[in-house]
């Protein structure tokens, strides 16, 4: 880290961080505070909004987990972001992903976008991947790319939620990574162990 954690509680003086820092924990519960939140919270108003924007991508959305959880460790592969690619390759398996795919994903060796052949994803993860890869890499995302959401079966407000999940965890992914949050710049990924 870069930087010093901050505290796991809020300083006695400052009242209106302590409602900042009991927000955070109560998202975070049962686990305590996470590298990540005490990275933010030298900044208590950007940790608030991150843990309100983020609580609403992770706990108030419909888009298929699994598929959100594909793309999330997607970003991780593609942006270098170690602590992303550990937390949601775990959230992913639990989600239903399977090692091929989480194997396909983490290949950014053999590159991205519209003339990746892709093996071991379904229609599905591989319309959400190609998404992700241009969302990320490109940012402007081809008209065919879009379509594909559709067509694979993803309604108007999925897709809004998949779009926005997608542009978080790039912040996410950018911010653990210029920080060193967690020490984990030079960690290695891989696909967890209970992957089947």
């Amino acid at each position: 880290m870069r930087l010093p954690y901050a505290p796991t509680t809020a300083p006695e003086d400052q009242p209106k961080s302590a409602e900042i820092y009991e927000r955070i924990a109560a998202r975070r519960a049962p686990r305590p505070l996470i590298p990540l939140d005490l990275t933010l919270l030298h900044s208590p108003p950007v940790a608030d909004g991150y843990n309100s924007f983020l609580n609403a991508i992770r706990n108030e959305t419909i888009v298929d987990q699994a598929l959100l959880e594909l793309a999330i460790c997607r970003i991780g592969a593609l942006n270098g972001a170690v602590w992303e690619w550990r937390a949601h390759a775990a959230l992913a398996v639990k989600a239903g992903v399977g090692r091929a795919a989480l194997e396909a994903v983490l290949d950014v060796q053999s590159g991205f976008g519209r003339d990746r052949v892709w093996n071991g994803l379904t229609e599905q993860e591989e319309a959400v991947i190609r998404y992700t890869d241009a969302m990320t890499k490109d940012v402007k995302v081809p008209e065919e790319v879009f379509l594909r959401l559709k067509e694979i079966g993803l309604a108007e407000r999925e897709i809004v939620e998949l779009t926005a999940g997608i542009a978080a965890y790039n912040c996410v992914s950018r911010f653990l990574v210029a920080m060193d949050v967690g020490e984990m710049n030079d960690k290695e990924m891989k696909v967890p162990d209970d992957a089947k």
